[in-house]
């Protein structure tokens, strides 16, 4: 019996286990993903552009016909009977093509929202990826100040050797515990910044900003980035330009939909009237129901208001094409500078890496010295510290190219991203 309580009780915590919820390591491209779907701009762009979808139809339909009851309260006579009530049903066609026209300017504009939404997720994930790049590095600078501790903490053992051996002063100790305490303050400092920036990147993504941000032990900077070719439409195929041209489509559309409205509409319809037969003579036809069809035509002959619209459209054509020239420059702007911070970024890198090769070199020969008795103390303190800001320059050299790497990846997007 007590085995099989036992047995059910270890089923019971695998069950439990089970139905837990894990908290899975995240990959960038899943923080990426996480925040196409929950971030909350992002979805009033995309429900901008499902909205959008929905005026075609309204646009491309006949307006609703018309039916008229009329009932004669005294009724009136004519010469087969008195006529009692009087039906008539009208419809209304605009000239031929205006629907199309209305209806294809709706899906010009409509395309423009879905590629502004396109435009906004790129832009969201370059965010995205520069929070999570700012963590990237606030983790790795507390790890380095961390492992500082550690070697200020060997420094001061090896201080405090000379000083029992009497060849240094016991000045030297208390500089390392100096050096101990700032590097302490600055970890603690670090540690603080870390929930700011958690909340920031969780809030990007739409969740609960107290969410612990995983962040992996690379950034990695891609080396097969090519330049991209400097041509007069460099940039004619990203969302934003494109957006514009559906715009201007969109507008064109619109000027032949006004053209077509300031034409005739043609309207067909049936009057039908209920004739009561005569009691006091029997004419041929006696109390027959009249039918009757109808034609109506409209005259647009006040014309300045189909002028005004036609104009108002043309000169929003003006300013769309206006906007795509502006658009086009900043992008270029960007491209260019964003391109010489990657650069930028690759060489200090390159020099960082090199200089802490010889700065690990001079602090062995330092280290050396000192127990030699051929160094002074304080020129290994300004070697730690020197190798510490460079490893921090590098940190911030790394997460610049990676957000640089980011933007060059939104400004070389296309519409087909």
């Amino acid at each position: 019996m007590i085995k099989t309580n036992y047995r059910y009780k270890i089923i019971g915590l695998l069950i439990l286990l089970l139905a837990s919820p894990v908290l899975e390591a995240q990959t960038l491209e899943d923080y990426l993903q996480e925040a196409a779907k929950n971030n909350p701009e992002l979805q009033a762009s995309y429900a901008g552009f499902e909205a959008a979808l929905q005026k075609a139809p309204q646009v491309a339909s006949l307006p609703d016909p018309t039916l008229t009851v009329s009932a004669f309260g005294r009724m009136i006579e004519t010469r087969l009977g008195a006529q009692e009530a009087r039906f008539s049903l009208m419809q209304m066609f605009p000239w031929f093509g205006t629907l199309k026209a209305q209806k294809d300017a709706a899906v010009a504009r409509a395309d423009a929202r879905f590629l502004e939404y396109i435009n906004q997720r790129s832009a969201l994930f370059v965010e995205v990826k520069t929070r999570y790049a700012e963590l990237y590095v606030l983790d790795k600078t507390i790890a380095l100040k961390e492992q500082n501790l550690e070697i200020l903490d060997s420094y001061r053992e090896l201080a405090l050797s000379g000083f029992r051996s009497g060849n240094a002063p016991m000045v030297n100790v208390v500089k390392v515990d100096l050096e101990r305490d700032a590097a302490k303050t600055e970890v603690n400092l670090l540690k603080s910044r870390r929930k700011p920036l958690e909340a920031q990147f969780n809030l990007l993504l739409n969740r609960d900003k107290e969410m612990e941000v995983v962040i992996e032990d690379t950034l990695v900077l891609k080396s097969n980035l090519i330049d991209y070719t400097q041509t007069e439409d460099a940039f004619a195929n990203h969302p934003s330009i494109v957006a514009l041209d559906n715009e201007k489509s969109a507008l064109t559309s619109q000027i032949t939909a006004i053209e077509k409205d300031g034409l005739p509409k043609i309207g067909l319809g049936v009057d039908y009237s209920i004739i009561s037969k005569r009691t006091d003579a029997n004419p041929e036809m006696n109390g027959q129901d009249a039918i009757m069809p109808m034609l109506t035509v409209t005259l647009p002959i006040f014309r300045n208001k189909y002028k005004a619209a036609k104009k108002e459209a043309e000169w929003m054509q003006v300013q769309v094409e206006a906007q795509q020239q502006a658009k086009k420059n900043n992008l270029q702007s960007s491209y260019e500078m964003t391109l010489y911070e990657l650069h930028q970024a690759d060489k200090l890198m390159d020099l960082y890496e090199n200089q802490l090769e010889r700065i690990d070199q001079a602090t062995k020969l330092y280290v050396s010295g000192f127990a030699n008795n051929r160094a002074n103390f304080e020129e290994i303190l300004t070697m730690n510290q020197q190798k510490i800001l460079i490893q921090t320059q590098q940190l911030e050299a790394l997460k610049n190219g990676f957000i640089a790497q980011a933007q060059l990846e939104y400004l070389l997007s296309n519409k087909e991203d």
